[in-house]
Protein backbone atom coordinates (compact mmCIF):
# COMPACT_ATOMS: atom_id res chain seq x y z
CA UNK A 1 0.00 0.00 0.00
CA UNK A 2 1.18 3.52 -0.70
CA UNK A 3 -0.13 7.04 -0.30
CA UNK A 4 -1.24 8.84 -3.43
CA UNK A 5 -0.03 12.45 -3.59
CA UNK A 6 -2.44 14.76 -1.82
CA UNK A 7 -3.83 17.92 -3.41
CA UNK A 8 -4.64 21.05 -1.44
CA UNK A 9 -8.42 20.71 -1.72
CA UNK A 10 -8.65 17.05 -0.69
CA UNK A 11 -10.67 16.36 2.44
CA UNK A 12 -9.23 12.87 2.94
CA UNK A 13 -6.14 11.05 1.61
CA UNK A 14 -6.00 8.20 -0.91
CA UNK A 15 -4.38 4.87 -0.06
CA UNK A 16 -3.64 2.61 -3.00
CA UNK A 17 -2.67 -1.03 -3.47
CA UNK A 18 -2.73 -0.36 -7.24
CA UNK A 19 0.50 0.81 -8.85
CA UNK A 20 0.26 2.58 -11.17
CA UNK A 21 -3.31 3.91 -11.06
CA UNK A 22 -4.57 4.75 -14.54
CA UNK A 23 -5.22 8.45 -15.09
CA UNK A 24 -9.01 8.24 -15.33
CA UNK A 25 -9.32 6.14 -12.17
CA UNK A 26 -6.94 8.43 -10.31
CA UNK A 27 -9.03 11.48 -11.17
CA UNK A 28 -12.12 9.67 -9.90
CA UNK A 29 -10.30 8.80 -6.68
CA UNK A 30 -9.28 12.46 -6.29
CA UNK A 31 -12.92 13.46 -6.76
CA UNK A 32 -13.94 11.04 -4.03
CA UNK A 33 -11.28 12.42 -1.71
CA UNK A 34 -12.95 15.84 -1.99
CA UNK A 35 -16.47 14.51 -1.39
CA UNK A 36 -18.26 15.95 1.68
CA UNK A 37 -19.60 12.55 2.81
CA UNK A 38 -16.43 10.44 2.48
CA UNK A 39 -14.78 9.42 5.77
CA UNK A 40 -11.17 8.73 6.70
CA UNK A 41 -9.63 7.89 3.28
CA UNK A 42 -10.26 6.43 -0.18
CA UNK A 43 -8.91 2.88 -0.66
CA UNK A 44 -7.94 1.62 -4.12
CA UNK A 45 -7.57 -2.13 -4.64
CA UNK A 46 -4.94 -3.65 -7.00
CA UNK A 47 -7.53 -4.23 -9.74
CA UNK A 48 -8.58 -0.57 -9.77
CA UNK A 49 -9.75 0.91 -13.09
CA UNK A 50 -12.13 3.61 -14.23
CA UNK A 51 -15.88 3.21 -13.67
CA UNK A 52 -18.90 5.53 -13.48
CA UNK A 53 -18.11 8.21 -10.91
CA UNK A 54 -16.06 5.93 -8.68
CA UNK A 55 -13.30 3.54 -9.80
CA UNK A 56 -14.11 -0.15 -10.00
CA UNK A 57 -11.86 -1.71 -7.39
CA UNK A 58 -12.51 1.10 -4.91
CA UNK A 59 -13.69 1.19 -1.30
CA UNK A 60 -15.01 4.18 0.64
CA UNK A 61 -16.76 4.80 3.94
CA UNK A 62 -19.45 7.48 4.19
CA UNK A 63 -20.97 9.08 7.25
CA UNK A 64 -24.75 9.28 6.97
CA UNK A 65 -24.85 9.18 3.17
CA UNK A 66 -24.96 6.66 0.35
CA UNK A 67 -23.67 7.22 -3.19
CA UNK A 68 -25.48 5.01 -5.78
CA UNK A 69 -22.59 5.16 -8.26
CA UNK A 70 -20.20 4.04 -5.51
CA UNK A 71 -22.10 0.74 -5.44
CA UNK A 72 -22.38 0.43 -9.20
CA UNK A 73 -24.91 -0.62 -11.79
CA UNK A 74 -24.67 -4.39 -11.27
CA UNK A 75 -25.76 -4.44 -7.64
CA UNK A 76 -24.88 -7.74 -5.96
CA UNK A 77 -22.56 -8.95 -8.69
CA UNK A 78 -20.37 -11.56 -7.07
CA UNK A 79 -18.80 -14.99 -6.96
CA UNK A 80 -19.78 -18.51 -6.00
CA UNK A 81 -17.38 -21.46 -5.70
CA UNK A 82 -17.33 -25.01 -4.38
CA UNK A 83 -14.74 -27.80 -4.16
CA UNK A 84 -15.25 -31.37 -5.39
CA UNK A 85 -13.44 -34.57 -4.45
CA UNK A 86 -12.60 -35.38 -8.10
CA UNK A 87 -8.84 -35.65 -8.82
CA UNK A 88 -7.54 -33.17 -11.41
CA UNK A 89 -5.59 -35.90 -13.18
CA UNK A 90 -8.71 -37.95 -13.93
CA UNK A 91 -10.80 -35.40 -15.81
CA UNK A 92 -10.84 -35.50 -19.62
CA UNK A 93 -11.60 -32.91 -22.28
CA UNK A 94 -14.55 -35.03 -23.38
CA UNK A 95 -15.99 -34.92 -19.84
CA UNK A 96 -15.52 -31.14 -19.63
CA UNK A 97 -17.34 -30.65 -22.95
CA UNK A 98 -20.19 -32.88 -21.78
CA UNK A 99 -20.52 -30.99 -18.48
CA UNK A 100 -20.52 -27.58 -20.14
CA UNK A 101 -23.04 -28.76 -22.72
CA UNK A 102 -25.43 -29.88 -19.98
CA UNK A 103 -25.00 -26.56 -18.17
CA UNK A 104 -25.83 -24.63 -21.34
CA UNK A 105 -29.05 -26.63 -21.65
CA UNK A 106 -30.18 -25.49 -18.18
CA UNK A 107 -28.65 -22.00 -17.78
CA UNK A 108 -29.69 -19.16 -20.14
CA UNK A 109 -26.71 -17.04 -21.24
CA UNK A 110 -26.42 -13.43 -22.43
CA UNK A 111 -29.79 -11.86 -23.26
CA UNK A 112 -31.57 -15.22 -23.01
CA UNK A 113 -33.85 -16.06 -20.09
CA UNK A 114 -36.05 -18.91 -18.87
CA UNK A 115 -39.25 -19.52 -20.80
CA UNK A 116 -41.26 -19.97 -17.58
CA UNK A 117 -41.42 -18.03 -14.36
CA UNK A 118 -39.07 -19.34 -11.68
CA UNK A 119 -40.36 -19.96 -8.17
CA UNK A 120 -38.57 -18.20 -5.28
CA UNK A 121 -39.94 -17.18 -1.88
CA UNK A 122 -38.04 -13.90 -2.20
CA UNK A 123 -40.45 -12.67 -4.85
CA UNK A 124 -43.23 -12.73 -2.24
CA UNK A 125 -41.14 -10.44 -0.03
CA UNK A 126 -40.15 -7.97 -2.73
CA UNK A 127 -40.32 -4.33 -1.57
CA UNK A 128 -43.50 -2.53 -2.57
CA UNK A 129 -41.43 0.09 -4.40
CA UNK A 130 -42.20 0.93 -8.01
CA UNK A 131 -38.77 0.22 -9.53
CA UNK A 132 -38.70 -3.27 -7.99
CA UNK A 133 -42.31 -4.08 -8.81
CA UNK A 134 -41.79 -3.00 -12.43
CA UNK A 135 -38.90 -5.45 -12.81
CA UNK A 136 -40.53 -8.47 -11.14
CA UNK A 137 -42.17 -9.94 -14.27
CA UNK A 138 -38.85 -10.08 -16.16
CA UNK A 139 -36.88 -11.05 -13.04
CA UNK A 140 -39.03 -14.14 -12.57
CA UNK A 141 -37.75 -15.36 -15.93
CA UNK A 142 -34.16 -14.14 -15.37
CA UNK A 143 -33.59 -15.98 -12.08
CA UNK A 144 -30.92 -18.62 -12.69
CA UNK A 145 -29.50 -16.96 -15.82
CA UNK A 146 -25.91 -15.89 -16.38
CA UNK A 147 -26.20 -12.57 -18.16
CA UNK A 148 -23.47 -11.09 -20.33
CA UNK A 149 -20.20 -9.19 -20.17
CA UNK A 150 -17.62 -10.62 -17.81
CA UNK A 151 -19.99 -13.10 -16.13
CA UNK A 152 -18.89 -16.72 -16.38
CA UNK A 153 -19.25 -20.34 -15.33
CA UNK A 154 -15.94 -22.22 -15.01
CA UNK A 155 -14.73 -25.69 -14.19
CA UNK A 156 -11.23 -25.43 -12.72
CA UNK A 157 -8.36 -27.54 -11.43
CA UNK A 158 -6.97 -26.57 -8.04
CA UNK A 159 -3.39 -26.81 -6.85
CA UNK A 160 -4.95 -28.74 -3.95
CA UNK A 161 -5.36 -31.63 -6.43
CA UNK A 162 -9.13 -31.53 -7.03
CA UNK A 163 -11.68 -29.99 -9.38
CA UNK A 164 -13.51 -26.78 -8.43
CA UNK A 165 -16.65 -25.08 -9.79
CA UNK A 166 -17.04 -21.30 -10.00
CA UNK A 167 -19.83 -18.91 -11.04
CA UNK A 168 -19.68 -15.13 -11.52
CA UNK A 169 -22.93 -13.21 -11.97
CA UNK A 170 -25.15 -10.52 -10.48
CA UNK A 171 -28.69 -9.20 -10.16
CA UNK A 172 -29.40 -9.06 -13.90
CA UNK A 173 -31.55 -6.00 -14.77
CA UNK A 174 -32.50 -5.18 -11.16
CA UNK A 175 -29.15 -3.58 -10.38
CA UNK A 176 -29.04 -1.39 -13.47
CA UNK A 177 -32.59 -0.07 -13.04
CA UNK A 178 -32.18 0.62 -9.32
CA UNK A 179 -28.81 2.33 -9.80
CA UNK A 180 -30.13 4.54 -12.61
CA UNK A 181 -33.28 5.61 -10.74
CA UNK A 182 -31.59 6.48 -7.45
CA UNK A 183 -28.61 8.20 -9.05
CA UNK A 184 -31.16 10.46 -10.76
CA UNK A 185 -32.87 11.04 -7.40
CA UNK A 186 -29.51 11.83 -5.81
CA UNK A 187 -28.74 14.36 -8.53
CA UNK A 188 -32.06 16.08 -7.92
CA UNK A 189 -31.46 16.31 -4.16
CA UNK A 190 -27.89 17.55 -4.52
CA UNK A 191 -29.00 20.25 -6.96
CA UNK A 192 -31.88 21.27 -4.70
CA UNK A 193 -29.57 21.65 -1.70
CA UNK A 194 -26.62 23.10 -3.65
CA UNK A 195 -24.44 20.26 -2.33
CA UNK A 196 -20.73 20.76 -2.88
CA UNK A 197 -19.95 17.57 -4.81
CA UNK A 198 -16.81 17.38 -6.96
CA UNK A 199 -18.53 15.42 -9.75
CA UNK A 200 -22.23 14.95 -10.58
CA UNK A 201 -21.56 11.23 -10.98
CA UNK A 202 -20.96 11.19 -7.19
CA UNK A 203 -24.38 12.54 -6.22
CA UNK A 204 -25.42 11.17 -2.82
CA UNK A 205 -28.53 10.42 -0.77
CA UNK A 206 -28.55 11.55 2.89
CA UNK A 207 -29.32 8.51 5.05
CA UNK A 208 -32.24 10.24 6.75
CA UNK A 209 -33.96 10.92 3.43
CA UNK A 210 -36.84 8.73 2.19
CA UNK A 211 -34.88 8.21 -1.04
CA UNK A 212 -31.91 6.69 0.81
CA UNK A 213 -34.16 4.36 2.78
CA UNK A 214 -35.82 3.25 -0.45
CA UNK A 215 -32.49 2.76 -2.19
CA UNK A 216 -31.17 0.58 0.64
CA UNK A 217 -34.31 -1.53 0.61
CA UNK A 218 -34.11 -1.99 -3.16
CA UNK A 219 -30.36 -2.64 -3.05
CA UNK A 220 -30.70 -5.29 -0.35
CA UNK A 221 -33.42 -7.03 -2.35
CA UNK A 222 -31.15 -6.99 -5.41
CA UNK A 223 -28.38 -8.54 -3.27
CA UNK A 224 -30.67 -11.39 -2.24
CA UNK A 225 -31.78 -11.90 -5.83
CA UNK A 226 -28.16 -11.97 -7.05
CA UNK A 227 -27.18 -14.48 -4.38
CA UNK A 228 -30.11 -16.74 -5.28
CA UNK A 229 -29.30 -16.30 -8.98
CA UNK A 230 -25.77 -17.65 -8.46
CA UNK A 231 -27.10 -20.45 -6.26
CA UNK A 232 -29.56 -21.61 -8.94
CA UNK A 233 -26.83 -21.74 -11.58
CA UNK A 234 -24.46 -23.53 -9.23
CA UNK A 235 -27.09 -26.20 -8.55
CA UNK A 236 -27.43 -26.87 -12.29
CA UNK A 237 -23.63 -26.91 -12.55
CA UNK A 238 -23.30 -29.39 -9.69
CA UNK A 239 -25.95 -31.66 -11.20
CA UNK A 240 -24.08 -31.76 -14.52
CA UNK A 241 -20.74 -32.43 -12.82
CA UNK A 242 -22.24 -35.17 -10.66
CA UNK A 243 -23.92 -36.78 -13.70
CA UNK A 244 -20.67 -36.87 -15.68
CA UNK A 245 -18.03 -37.39 -12.98
CA UNK A 246 -20.05 -38.96 -10.16
CA UNK A 247 -18.13 -36.86 -7.63
CA UNK A 248 -19.02 -35.39 -4.26
CA UNK A 249 -18.84 -31.75 -3.16
CA UNK A 250 -16.70 -30.89 -0.17
CA UNK A 251 -16.84 -28.13 2.40
CA UNK A 252 -19.01 -25.05 2.53
CA UNK A 253 -19.94 -23.27 -0.67
CA UNK A 254 -18.74 -19.66 -0.85
CA UNK A 255 -21.25 -17.13 -2.24
CA UNK A 256 -20.17 -13.47 -1.93
CA UNK A 257 -20.96 -10.02 -3.35
CA UNK A 258 -18.53 -7.41 -4.63
CA UNK A 259 -20.86 -4.50 -5.56
CA UNK A 260 -22.76 -3.32 -2.49
CA UNK A 261 -22.98 -0.98 0.49
CA UNK A 262 -23.49 -1.91 4.15
CA UNK A 263 -23.38 -0.47 7.65
CA UNK A 264 -20.09 -1.48 9.29
CA UNK A 265 -17.89 -0.19 12.11
CA UNK A 266 -14.45 1.10 11.08
CA UNK A 267 -12.05 3.28 13.05
CA UNK A 268 -14.62 3.30 15.89
CA UNK A 269 -17.29 4.85 13.66
CA UNK A 270 -20.49 3.38 12.25
CA UNK A 271 -20.26 4.11 8.54
CA UNK A 272 -21.72 3.03 5.21
CA UNK A 273 -19.02 1.03 3.45
CA UNK A 274 -19.24 1.09 -0.34
CA UNK A 275 -17.42 -1.76 -2.09
CA UNK A 276 -17.52 -1.23 -5.84
CA UNK A 277 -15.66 -4.09 -7.45
CA UNK A 278 -14.20 -5.04 -4.07
CA UNK A 279 -14.72 -7.96 -1.73
CA UNK A 280 -15.04 -8.10 2.04
CA UNK A 281 -11.85 -9.54 3.56
CA UNK A 282 -12.42 -9.68 7.30
CA UNK A 283 -9.91 -11.69 9.30
CA UNK A 284 -10.47 -15.38 8.52
CA UNK A 285 -13.16 -14.71 5.90
CA UNK A 286 -12.96 -16.86 2.77
CA UNK A 287 -13.02 -14.91 -0.49
CA UNK A 288 -12.72 -15.44 -4.25
CA UNK A 289 -10.48 -13.41 -6.58
CA UNK A 290 -11.01 -14.52 -10.20
CA UNK A 291 -8.61 -13.91 -13.06
CA UNK A 292 -9.69 -13.67 -16.69
CA UNK A 293 -11.22 -16.51 -18.71
CA UNK A 294 -7.76 -17.83 -19.57
CA UNK A 295 -5.86 -17.20 -16.34
CA UNK A 296 -5.93 -18.49 -12.75
CA UNK A 297 -8.34 -17.57 -9.99
CA UNK A 298 -7.67 -17.70 -6.26
CA UNK A 299 -9.50 -18.78 -3.13
CA UNK A 300 -8.19 -16.48 -0.40
CA UNK A 301 -8.52 -15.82 3.32
CA UNK A 302 -8.97 -12.27 4.58
CA UNK A 303 -6.50 -10.66 6.97
CA UNK A 304 -8.83 -7.92 8.23
CA UNK A 305 -6.57 -5.02 7.29
CA UNK A 306 -8.22 -1.85 8.67
CA UNK A 307 -6.54 0.39 6.07
CA UNK A 308 -8.52 -1.28 3.25
CA UNK A 309 -11.69 -1.23 5.37
CA UNK A 310 -11.33 -5.04 5.59
CA UNK A 311 -11.50 -5.37 1.79
CA UNK A 312 -9.56 -6.84 -1.13
CA UNK A 313 -9.77 -6.87 -4.92
CA UNK A 314 -12.68 -8.56 -6.68
CA UNK A 315 -10.63 -9.84 -9.61
CA UNK A 316 -7.75 -9.10 -11.94
CA UNK A 317 -9.17 -5.80 -13.18
CA UNK A 318 -9.24 -4.50 -16.73
CA UNK A 319 -6.25 -2.94 -18.45
CA UNK A 320 -8.09 -2.48 -21.76
CA UNK A 321 -11.62 -1.34 -22.43
CA UNK A 322 -13.85 -3.73 -24.35
CA UNK A 323 -13.78 -1.70 -27.56
CA UNK A 324 -10.01 -1.18 -27.32
CA UNK A 325 -9.42 -4.91 -26.84
CA UNK A 326 -11.52 -5.77 -29.87
CA UNK A 327 -9.70 -3.14 -31.89
CA UNK A 328 -6.09 -4.05 -31.06
CA UNK A 329 -6.21 -7.82 -30.41
CA UNK A 330 -6.25 -10.49 -33.11
CA UNK A 331 -8.17 -13.76 -33.15
CA UNK A 332 -4.91 -15.69 -33.44
CA UNK A 333 -3.38 -14.25 -30.27
CA UNK A 334 -6.64 -14.56 -28.34
CA UNK A 335 -7.03 -18.21 -29.41
CA UNK A 336 -3.45 -18.87 -28.34
CA UNK A 337 -4.15 -17.42 -24.89
CA UNK A 338 -7.01 -19.93 -24.54
CA UNK A 339 -5.08 -23.03 -25.60
CA UNK A 340 -5.98 -26.07 -23.51
CA UNK A 341 -9.23 -24.50 -22.22
CA UNK A 342 -12.66 -25.61 -23.45
CA UNK A 343 -14.73 -22.57 -24.45
CA UNK A 344 -17.14 -21.45 -27.18
CA UNK A 345 -16.25 -19.24 -30.10
CA UNK A 346 -15.59 -15.54 -29.63
CA UNK A 347 -18.74 -13.44 -29.71
CA UNK A 348 -19.56 -10.57 -32.03
CA UNK A 349 -20.37 -6.93 -31.39
CA UNK A 350 -23.42 -5.18 -32.85
CA UNK A 351 -21.53 -4.49 -36.07
CA UNK A 352 -20.69 -8.17 -36.53
CA UNK A 353 -17.01 -7.80 -35.63
CA UNK A 354 -15.25 -10.25 -33.30
CA UNK A 355 -15.57 -9.25 -29.65
CA UNK A 356 -12.34 -9.77 -27.70
CA UNK A 357 -13.43 -7.67 -24.73
CA UNK A 358 -13.09 -10.66 -22.40
CA UNK A 359 -9.84 -12.03 -23.79
CA UNK A 360 -7.12 -12.67 -21.17
CA UNK A 361 -4.97 -9.89 -22.66
CA UNK A 362 -7.65 -7.32 -21.75
CA UNK A 363 -7.00 -7.92 -18.04
CA UNK A 364 -4.19 -7.21 -15.62
CA UNK A 365 -1.83 -10.00 -14.58
CA UNK A 366 -3.64 -11.83 -11.78
CA UNK A 367 -0.31 -12.83 -10.20
CA UNK A 368 0.70 -9.16 -9.87
CA UNK A 369 -2.72 -8.34 -8.45
CA UNK A 370 -2.39 -11.06 -5.79
CA UNK A 371 1.18 -10.04 -4.89
CA UNK A 372 0.04 -6.45 -4.41
CA UNK A 373 -2.41 -7.39 -1.65
CA UNK A 374 -0.62 -9.94 0.51
CA UNK A 375 -1.28 -7.61 3.45
CA UNK A 376 -5.02 -7.92 2.71
CA UNK A 377 -5.43 -11.66 1.99
CA UNK A 378 -3.59 -14.96 2.13
CA UNK A 379 -3.96 -17.15 -1.01
CA UNK A 380 -5.27 -20.61 -0.13
CA UNK A 381 -5.90 -22.38 -3.46
CA UNK A 382 -4.85 -21.46 -6.99
CA UNK A 383 -7.34 -22.53 -9.67
CA UNK A 384 -6.57 -23.00 -13.36
CA UNK A 385 -9.51 -22.83 -15.82
CA UNK A 386 -10.34 -26.01 -17.77
CA UNK A 387 -13.71 -25.09 -19.26
CA UNK A 388 -15.44 -21.70 -19.54
CA UNK A 389 -18.94 -20.48 -20.39
CA UNK A 390 -18.95 -16.70 -20.86
CA UNK A 391 -21.89 -14.34 -20.86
Amino acid sequence: MKWVKKEDDQRVPIKSWCDPVEEGALQQALNLSKHPAVFRHVALMPDCHRGYGMPIGGVIACKMAIIPNAVGVDIGCGMCAIRTNFPVGDITEEAIKKIMGQVREKVPVGFSHNEDNQEWHGFDNAPDISIVQQQLPSAKKQLGSLGGGNHFIEIQKGDDGVIWLMVHSGSRNFGYKIAKKYHTNALTLCERWFSDIPDKELAFLPMESPEAKEYLECMNFALEFAKENRQRMMEHFKEAVHDVLGCLFLGEQTNIHHNYAAWENHFKQNVIIHRKGATSARKGQVGIIPGSMGTPSYIVEGLGNPESFHSCSHGAGRKMGRMEASRVLSKEECDKAMEGIVFGRWGQDRKGNSDFGEAPQAYKDIEDVILSQLDLVTPIVKLQPLGVIKG
